[in-house]
């Protein structure tokens, strides 16, 4: 863990990250892979920075569970959302949320609590997803290897702000079995969202403004990392003056 821990530690401590906060990683590891960096190690390293806290990857499935596989399983059913958070969902997450195409998976003593509501409304990231019940907590972002067009909890202020235009209509909703850890089974309904060209990168630019973004490189890797309420004031400011600001302008 010393090299990635040497990596990332001071990057958590230089922006702020509180060791008892929360921490969403959204990653692409390939570049860092390539350098000798693990998988195992990167994780370490955030989870011993957030010793007293909790660390979220999301573990999607919107590709591989559908209706034509419409069953999914907390402990089975593998997310492509790369190789460090699933990792992380199949080896140090003790829950993950219960949601078809868009679960996260979590670590620490408020994972079970932000996880547990996923399933309950009918898209994909609404206000009882973990990224909105996160709100209440010191919650951050860091991104390895990819960019703000990663970012999920962006879909949290669009369906917030206009379901209908960002999520397929009620009619289109579908209905999938979903089974938790202890075997359960929950009928979860969810509208996906809808294929629109959309540009999250340039949230970046009013956080750049204000300071509240740090951009760097590790390794020749990129890196950001900023607070979720900082991202989300400027998303749904943005979406209440236009409720398309997530779109590029020829949409």
């Amino acid at each position: 863990m010393g090299r990635e821990s040497d990596a990332f530690s001071p990057i958590l401590r230089r922006f702020g990250v509180p060791r008892d906060g929360v921490l969403i990683v959204h990653s692409g590891i390939a570049q860092l892979s390539r350098q000798g960096f693990t998988a195992e190690g990167i994780i370490e390293s955030l989870l011993d920075h957030a010793a007293n806290g909790n660390v979220f990857m999301p573990t999607m499935t919107w590709r591989t569970v559908s209706p034509a596989n419409p069953e999914w399983d907390e402990i089975r059913t593998p997310s492509h959302t790369g190789v460090l958070s699933e990792i992380f969902r199949a080896r140090y997450a003790v829950a993950r949320s219960i949601h078809p195409t868009h679960s996260v998976a979590g670590w620490g003593p408020n994972a079970p609590v932000l996880l547990a509501r996923h399933h309950v409304d009918d898209t994909p990231v609404s206000g009882n997803s973990p990224y909105a019940l996160m709100r209440d907590f010191p919650t951050y972002v860091l991104m390895i290897g990819v960019g703000l067009e990663s970012c999920t909890a962006i879909h949290l202020a669009e369906e917030t702000i206009n379901a209908d235009l960002y999520c397929r209509p009620p009619e289109e909703t579908e209905v999938y079995r979903c089974r938790d850890r202890h075997g359960n089974e929950h009928l979860v309904k969810t509208r996906r969202h809808r294929r629109l060209d959309r540009d999250f990168p340039h949230f970046a630019l009013p956080l750049q403004a204000k300071n509240a973004i740090e951009q760097g490189a590790v390794c020749g890797c990129p890196y950001r990392i900023f607070s979720l309420a900082a991202l989300l004031r400027e998303v749904f400011a943005a979406l209440i003056e236009d409720p398309r600001a997530t779109l590029r302008r020829s949409e």
